[in-house]
């Protein structure tokens, strides 16, 4: 079983007094600083003021209005009726409320779907940005552990280089033995350096998803998740995935509103009823004390005879988006199903590569101990030994890169489940 310790290598340029950063604090920012959830929000708290801007409709409308007017009466001929201007003052209270229009209701049932599609769009992008998140923070430190692979082949390669000195002094080994040895430091040297800028990346990607100063040091909190084999999908589990991928609901809400749409075009063809009314007070001037009531009250009704063709057009069009978003689902569906199966069988391979893995690091330091033995002894150049470290760095390498893997597929495998955030509970103690 491979042992991942706490990795206390700093950053590039970064202080030993730098904050540590752990996945579980990581995650928990994303809905708070992520640009790309931030912006969701917003298209979401739209969506509902949208809503109440429609919700008005239904609602009774009142408004006040305070009115002084000064006219002068002219004849068709432009003589004037009266030889002096006439003053009017009006006080008024106005009124109307929409007692039944079934499209206007129908339309506001859509728009509150609407806002739970918004809604369930922003768990969904909440959702992916935690993925990248929590991918871009293994890659970090898968990368901040491939430094000390870097770090552990240079040493090597100077206690080769050293060993071959010595053995030259001995008699026992030849110039080129030394030659090839600082040969393979000097690539080991080159490696690393490459592996500096590779790091570099992989930090500024993070503080970036994280809206972190580029500026800023960030050291890492190790975080490795608990080795354990998958079982098998289950139908519960493939329904779960169901009721909690945000995705899926959306898809679902944005039919339910589709269906809402549909019914609002069908609506559009029957009357509507309303009620208008007025309550006021007037005078002649606004400062005298005896004002008239004024008042009038009304009921429409509104029956649409001909509108061009168009609600037959808009039920037309209300009915293809509907069967549109019933593919798309259904889409949804098998690619949901897929996701997870893929996962899990993904989940269970990376696990056994690490089992390999793990195995071929041991041979490789097995082969490295008698090489050098070998050449320690006289019995052999160093080319064994050289090929030996080679191979070791390799096998290095590959169990970083195995448990890299590991852990994305565990990530991804929450994601396939519907919440990233459960990839927490299977931290390693």
């Amino acid at each position: 079983m491979l042992c991942l310790f706490v990795i206390v290598l700093p950053l590039a340029g970064a202080a030993e007094s730098a904050p540590s950063l752990s996945l579980e604090q990581a995650l928990a920012s994303v809905d708070k600083v992520n640009v790309t959830v931030l912006l969701s929000r917003e298209a979401a708290a739209q969506s509902l003021e949208l809503t109440n801007q429609l919700r008005a409709g239904t609602l009774p409308i009142v408004t006040g209005s305070l009115v002084q007017r000064r006219s002068l009466g002219v004849s068709t001929a432009g003589v004037a009726v009266s030889g002096t201007p006439a003053s009017r003052f009006d006080a008024q209270l106005a009124g109307s409320y929409s007692i039944l229009d079934f499209n206007r209701r129908a339309t506001l049932k859509s728009s509150r779907v609407g806002v739970e599609v918004a809604q369930a769009n922003y768990s969904a992008v909440v959702q992916s940005a935690l993925t990248s998140v929590a991918q871009t923070y293994f890659t970090h430190l898968r990368n901040l552990r491939r430094l000390a692979v870097f770090d552990a082949s240079i040493v090597r390669a100077r206690s080769l280089l050293d060993l071959a000195k010595n053995q030259l002094a001995a008699g026992v080994a030849t110039q080129i033995d030394v030659t090839r040895a600082d040969s393979v430091l000097a690539l080991a040297d080159q490696a690393r350096l490459q592996q500096v800028t590779v790091l570099y990346q992989s930090e500024l990607l993070l503080k970036r998803l994280l809206d972190i100063d580029a500026a800023a040091t960030v050291q890492l909190a190790d975080f490795s998740v608990k080795r354990r084999p998958t079982t098998l999908l289950a139908f519960g589990d493939q329904k779960t995935a169901f009721d909690t991928r945000a995705d899926y609901l959306a898809a679902t809400k944005s039919l339910e509103q589709i269906t809402e749409d549909v019914r609002a075009a069908a609506y559009e063809r029957l009357p509507s009823l309303s009620l208008t009314g007025q309550y006021g007070l007037a005078s002649a001037n606004f400062d005298e004390s005896d004002k008239k009531t004024t008042w009038a009250s009304g009921i429409g009704l509104s029956l649409p005879i001909f509108d061009g063709l168009r609600a037959g057009a808009d039920k037309r069009v209300a009915l293809s988006r509907q069967r549109a978003q019933e593919a798309r689902l259904h889409s949804l569906e098998l690619q949901i199903s897929a996701e997870l199966r893929l996962a899990l069988q993904d989940a269970g391979s990376r696990n056994a590569q690490i089992e390999v893995a793990e195995k071929s690091l041991r041979l490789s330091q097995e082969e490295l101990r008698l090489a050098q033995q070998r050449y320690r002894q006289g019995v052999a150049d160093n080319r064994e030994v050289v090929e030996a470290q080679n191979r070791l760095a390799i096998a290095d390498d590959n169990l970083v890169e195995a448990v890299y893997q590991y852990n994305l597929s565990r990530v991804e495998l929450a994601r396939a489940r519907g919440d990233v955030r459960t990839v927490l509970s299977e931290k390693a103690p």
